[in-house]
């Protein structure tokens, strides 16, 4: 009798082990004709919580890259700077800074998450460039942990207009995930000045036939606090009656407190205030040391904006107005007396 054996080569009774690939995020650096975006700066913060590199992507005029790019170098938590420069780049607009972006991303690539602020211009480009990868983009994120041992990274964000905490997980199937950051639940990375990080310029990508084109940029100039990252906030309601009115009453408390001055939607589509300035769920969310509501009734989108303050005063002679409910300090008066001998009493 024939007797057979089994050979089972030594491959095959060798042990493998799992490996991870450590976290590397890119984190998009906005600016504007020089200066560095605040939202940007948190979204530093978000990308370092990862728990790996760091490396920031800073694009724009030549006269104006460079300039940031020696501010960024000393940012804690960047390891690296990557920074392209174009005439093209002046005005960014995603169809032509999302070639780049592509590019650096196509082929092997160490980079795992890419990060920016929740601004107008990254809710166009990051999910234009997740698509190309056939990759999710998570928006508005409040908090991020990365999982080393799955390769995996939980996320919340606020839905139902900040009602309910939404908790998203992007599985290690996933291998670029793509996310914004709500800039007022991260604090802004801090500048380290024995901290330099290493610079690398890349090629720019030019786009000869882009189907969109700046046309103009207008911008409201104010001597007051920029609204996003204000301290103290003022914010008048549809109860101003009109333009003037919501000038002559906010603006003198405003000042007097130091403070930036915001506005309610219905502030705002009644023509009292720019709409730059219009807090809530379609507007900006802000979360100031305190926030002053000025006849606003505190619809849940307003709400949406501002309930993460840490102290919130609202004026109202309503009783029943729902921005009593969220409020900290609640004044039921008539705006139009109480306001102004709010001012005289700050003054004196």
């Amino acid at each position: 009798m024939l007797r057979t054996r089994s050979i089972i080569p030594a491959r095959a009774l060798s042990r493998c082990y799992a490996t991870t690939t450590p976290p590397h995020a890119l984190v998009f650096l906005e600016h504007r004709q020089g200066v560095l975006d605040s939202g940007s700066l948190s979204a530093l913060t978000a990308a370092e919580q990862l728990g790996g590199k760091v490396t920031g992507l800073v694009v724009g005029a030549p006269e104006h890259v460079q300039g940031i790019v020696e501010k960024s170098k000393k940012l804690k938590g960047l390891t690296s700077i990557l920074h392209s420069a174009s005439p093209q780049y002046a005005e960014p607009l995603p169809d032509t800074i999302s070639p780049l972006l592509e590019r650096l991303l196509s082929g092997p690539t160490s980079f795992t998450h890419i990060v920016s602020a929740t601004s107008s211009f990254a809710k166009s480009l990051l999910p234009r460039v997740a698509a190309k990868f056939d990759a999710p983009s998570v928006s508005d994120v409040t908090s991020v942990e990365h999982d080393a041992s799955s390769n995996s990274t939980t996320f919340t964000r606020p839905i139902y207009a900040g009602n309910a905490i939404a908790t998203v997980r992007a599985p290690s199937s996933i291998p670029i995930k793509f996310f914004t950051v709500r800039g007022t639940a991260f604090p802004a990375a801090q500048v380290q000045d024995a901290h330099e990080a290493e610079a690398s310029s890349l090629e720019p990508v030019e786009v000869p036939d882009s189907p969109t084109e700046h046309v103009k940029t207008v911008l409201t100039k104010s001597d007051r606090p920029d609204l996003g990252v204000a301290g103290r906030v003022v914010s008048g309601g549809r109860a101003l009656k009109n333009a003037e009115t919501f000038a002559s009453t906010l603006y003198p408390l405003a000042d007097v407190l130091g403070a930036a001055v915001g506005a309610s939607r219905a502030a705002v589509d009644a023509g009292y205030a720019d709409n730059s300035l219009q807090v809530g769920q379609t507007g900006k969310v802000v979360a100031p040391e305190m926030y002053m509501a000025v006849g606003i009734s505190g619809a849940i989108q307003h709400l949406a904006g501002m309930k993460d303050s840490k102290l919130i005063v609202a004026i109202n002679k309503d009783p029943d107005a729902p921005i009593f409910q969220v409020a900290d300090i609640g004044l039921q008066a008539d705006l139009f007396e109480a306001v102004p001998e709010l001012v005289k009493r700050l003054k004196a």
